[in-house]
């Protein structure tokens, strides 16, 4: 249930909407988790459009864009971490229509401690959350 947030200057992106919604689906889709209205209701991208003059590199340059995804304690391992930021950064820069872009994508990878995945008013352990899927999954096949 990954929590994505997408950082650019203003009119970066045509459609925000549609970004949002596809880095959402294409890191759930990622972290293999089941198709089931817990993760998918839970699994949210947000963009963020930040004011001209208000990115820059040390040289002044202000074309990147910043994609910060927070999952729970060991949801993406090595293989998942690899597929995460390529395809964002593919996604980030077919979404500009600016493949350049992908050459000045940061994608940073964190993970909530253990207890610290906030859901529902209540700091989940991991196997907090594993039961409670299971537990929506048995409910959906009853």
């Amino acid at each position: 249930m990954p929590m994505i947030d997408i950082y650019a200057a203003v009119g970066t992106f045509a459609d925000t909407a549609k970004l949002a919604q596809d880095a959402a689906a294409t890191v759930m889709a990622i972290e293999k988790v089941p198709d089931i209205p817990m993760f998918r209701k839970n699994t949210a991208a947000f963009v963020h459009e930040l004011p001209a003059g208000t990115i820059a590199n040390l040289d002044g340059e202000n074309n990147y864009v910043r994609v910060q995804v927070l999952t729970n304690s060991g949801a993406l391992d090595r293989e998942k971490q690899l597929s995460v930021v390529r395809q964002l950064t593919d996604l980030v820069a077919s979404a500009a229509g600016d493949e350049s872009l992908s050459e000045r994508t940061w994608v940073l990878l964190t993970e909530a401690p253990e207890g610290g995945w906030g859901l529902w008013g209540h700091a989940h352990l991991n196997s907090e959350l594993v039961a409670a899927a299971r537990a929506e999954i048995a409910k959906l096949q009853a």
